[in-house]
C-alpha cells in the first residue's frame, strides 16, 4: 500500500507516530525554509511540512509540487506550534513532519478550483467530472447514495427480500415512453429495448415464485428532460405476492423513514406519513404530488363566480371548465408589479391570466366586507355578496389576498400549483428541513386524450383496476380506479406502485380499452399473458427513483448533483462526448444506413 493512514484519520492521540499518506496536493505555502502541503485524499485535509534540515530531498522536491500532484509522503507526526492549530479542520491540531516523499504523477492545472464554492459551469464540470467528484460535497453525495444504498439492501433483507438482477437486453413493450433500442447483429433488422423499467420481469418472477424480489436497477427512457430526469436512471424496484396496496405502502413507509432518520436525523420527519386520495389531492392542492409542508389550499368556486357579470367566468363555466381559487394570507396590499409577477407565474403555467381580489386589512370581517376594502381587476362585475361568498368559500380574512384561476380543469389546477409554490416561497412557508412524506391513492386507471379520442393509462397497463370496477373497464373507462399509489415527498414524486393484473382476461380488457388489437398485444405481451396462465399470485410492488431521495437527502433540487457520470438535459455526455457516430464498418455489421437531414 502506498498509505497506511487515510489523511483525515491523524489526530492528537498518534502524536509520535510515524504514518505514510498519500493523496492529491490541495494547498501549496513556500515560507522559505519551511514548505507547507495541505494533502487531501477522500477523508480529508491534512498538513504536511517540509523542513529542509529534516529531509532536503524531500524539500527539493516539495519546491516544484503544484496543485492537484499525487505524491506520497513518510514522517511522524507532531502537534502543531501554539497558536498555529486550524479548528476547522479534524486535522487541525497535528500536522506531518515529512522524512521522505515521492511524485506519484504530475497534474496539469485543472480547469477550476478543486473547492466546495466552484464557480465553473455544469458542462465544465461535467466534461472535468473526475476533478469535480474530487471536490469534498460532491464526494459526500456520493457516499450518501452509498449509505442510502447499503440501507435500502439491509432493510429489505431483513424482511425476507431476495435481491434478483434482471436483463437489460429485452422486448420492445409500451411503457409510456420512447426505448432506446439496440440493433442485433445475428438477427439482422431485428431490435432490443434497454428496460424503461424491469416491470414484466419482476412479475414474472412473482409467477415464478420468488414472492419477494428488489433490486437497484437501472431504467432507460428516451424523454425531454427535466432537472429530476436522466436518460438513463436508477431506481430500487420491488415486487411483492399475497399483498394488498396497504402491505405494499407499510413495508416502503417503514424504509423510507429508516433512510431519513439514519442519513439526516436532525431532519424532521413526520410519521406516520399523511395519505390522500388522487381526487382529495387535486381539490386541495391542485397536484398528485402536493408539497403539503405548508397550507394554501385550494377550492373550487366555478358556481359562486359564474354568477357574476364575468364574461370570462361565464364562459369557462358555460363550457364545463373550472373556476379555483386560494388565499395569499396577509398580501392583500400586493402592488400593481407584485400581482404582474404574479399573472407571468400563471401564464407560465399555461393559464390565460390571473383574476385576484384583495381585501383590506381595516375590513371588520369578511362579512362586513364594502366595496371600499376590494381591490381586484373585475370589481366592477362582481357584487358585494359574490365577493364575499367567494371570500367565504376560500378561507380568506381581512388583509389577504385570494387568486383566481378560470380555465379548463388540468389548466386551472396547473396555474394554481406553480402560484401555489410560488407564494410559499414568497411568504418564507417551506422548511427545508422537513421532509412531509404523503401517500396519493386511488387514482384513475385511465386517462382521456382529447386530441386522439382515446384512452390511455393513467400509469402503466398493468396497474389492477378496484374489484368493484372491473365491470366498467370496457363500459365505463372513465369510471374506473386502480389500486395505484404514488409516495411523495415535499413536492417531489419519489416512485410509483400499483396491485398488478394477475388475471389475463382483466389485462387483455385493459389492453382492448387502450386500442391494442387482438395480434398487438399478443405479438408486444404474449410471454406475460401466457405465463399468467399457470397460476400467478396476487401481486404489487413499486418503483422508487434512488436518485431523487438521494437529492432530497442532499439537499439538492437537480439529480445530476448526485449521479457520478449524469447526462445534460440534451442527454449529452461532455465526459465521452456521447452519444457519437460509429464506424461504418460497424453500421455494416448491423444491416443499418444512416441518413441524417441536414
Amino acid at each position: 500500500m502506498y498509505k497506511d493512514t487515510d489523511c483525515g484519520a491523524p489526530r492528537a492521540s498518534d502524536i509520535g507516530n510515524e504514518i505514510n499518506v498519500a493523496g492529491w496536493v490541495h494547498r501549496r505555502r513556500d515560507h522559505g525554509n519551511l514548505i507547507f502541503v495541505d494533502l487531501r485524499d477522500r477523508t480529508g485535509l491534512l498538513q504536511v511540512v517540509f523542513n529542509p534540515e529534516i529531509a532536503p530531498d524531500a524539500h527539493r522536491l516539495a519546491e516544484g509540487m503544484r496543485s492537484e500532484w499525487v505524491i506520497q509522503a513518510r514522517g511522524t507526526v507532531r502537534a502543531r506550534l501554539p497558536g498555529a492549530a486550524n479548528p476547522n479542520l479534524d486535522t487541525g491540531e497535528i500536522e506531518l513532519i515529512v522524512s521522505d516523499s515521492t511524485v506519484l504523477n504530475r497534474s496539469m492545472t485543472p480547469p477550476f478550483e478543486v473547492e466546495d464554492d466552484t464557480d465553473a459551469d455544469e458542462s465544465t464540470r461535467l466534461a472535468f467530472r473526475y476533478i469535480d467528484i474530487r471536490r469534498p460535497e460532491m464526494l459526500e453525495r456520493l457516499q450518501l447514495r452509498h449509505r442510502v444504498t447499503h440501507l435500502i439492501w439491509d432493510h429489505l433483507t431483513q424482511h425476507g427480500f431476495t435481491q434478483v438482477e434482471t436483463p437489460i437486453l429485452i422486448k420492445s413493450t409500451p411503457e409510456g415512453a420512447r426505448d432506446y433500442v439496440v440493433p442485433s447483429r445475428v438477427r439482422p433488422g431485428s431490435f432490443y429495448a434497454l428496460p424503461q423499467s424491469p416491470q414484466q420481469m419482476k412479475q414474472i418472477l412473482m409467477v415464478s415464485g420468488v414472492e419477494r424480489y428488489f433490486q437497484i436497477a437501472k431504467c432507460f427512457r428516451d424523454e425531454d428532460l427535466r432537472a429530476d430526469r436522466q436518460p438513463e436512471h436508477t431506481q430500487l424496484d420491488l415486487e411483492m405476492s399475497f399483498v394488498h396496496q396497504q402491505d405494499v405502502m407499510d413495508l416502503v413507509e417503514g424504509l423510507y423513514a429508516r433512510i431519513v432518520k439514519e442519513v439526516r436525523p436532525s431532519a424532521r420527519l413526520e410519521t406516520p406519513f399523511a395519505k390522500l386520495t388522487y381526487d382529495d389531492a387535486i381539490e386541495r392542492y391542485g397536484s398528485d404530488k402536493p408539497d403539503t409542508r405548508y397550507g394554501l389550499e385550494m377550492c373550487t368556486i366555478t358556481d359562486i363566480a359564474a354568477k357574476s357579470d364575468a364574461r370570462v367566468f361565464q364562459a369557462v363555466a358555460g363550457s364545463g371548465g373550472a373556476i379555483r381559487a386560494f388565499v395569499a394570507p396577509g398580501c392583500a396590499d400586493y402592488t400593481r408589479r407584485q400581482t404582474d409577477q404574479l399573472i407571468d407565474v400563471a401564464r407560465a403555467a399555461g393559464a390565460q391570466g390571473l383574476v385576484y381580489i384583495g381585501i383590506d386589512e381595516s375590513a371588520a370581517s369578511i362579512d362586513a366586507i364594502e366595496d371600499a376594502h376590494i381591490r381586484s381587476p373585475l370589481k366592477n362585475y362582481m357584487s358585494l355578496e359574490i365577493v364575499r361568498e367567494i371570500a367565504s368559500t376560500a378561507g380568506a380574512s381581512p388583509g389577504d389576498l385570494v387568486l383566481i384561476v378560470a380555465g379548463r380543469q388540468t389548466v386551472a389546477n396547473n396555474a394554481l400549483s406553480a402560484l401555489r409554490t410560488e407564494m410559499a416561497e414568497r411568504l418564507d412557508l417551506i422548511d427545508p428541513n422537513v421532509f412531509k412524506f404523503a401517500w396519493i391513492f386511488d387514482f384513475p386507471l385511465f386517462d382521456w386524450d382529447d386530441d386522439s379520442e382515446t384512452w390511455s393509462p393513467a400509469h402503466h397497463v398493468f396497474s389492477a383496476p378496484k374489484q368493484e370496477h372491473i365491470p366498467f373497464i370496457e363500459s365505463e373507462p372513465g369510471r374506473v380506479y386502480a389500486d395505484l399509489f404514488d409516495l411523495t415527498c415535499n413536492g417531489v414524486e419519489l416512485g410509483s406502485g400499483s396491485i398488478r393484473i394477475h388475471d389475463p382476461e382483466v389485462q387483455m380488457k385493459v389492453f382492448n380499452v387502450i386500442g391494442y388489437p387482438d395480434h398487438e398485444i399478443e405479438e408486444r405481451f404474449g410471454h406475460l399473458l401466457k405465463a399468467f396462465r399457470y397460476g400467478a399470485p396476487p401481486h404489487g410492488g413499486m418503483g422508487l427513483g434512488l436518485d431523487r431521495i438521494t437529492a432530497m437527502l442532499a439537499g439538492q433540487s437537480n439529480i445530476r448533483e448526485v449521479i457520478a457520470f449524469p447526462k445534460t438535459q440534451s442527454a449529452w455526455d461532455p465526459l465521452f462526448d456521447a452519444p457519437s457516430s460509429i464506424a461504418a464498418e460497424q453500421l455494416e455489421e448491423l444491416h443499418i444506413s444512416v441518413e441524417v437531414d441536414d
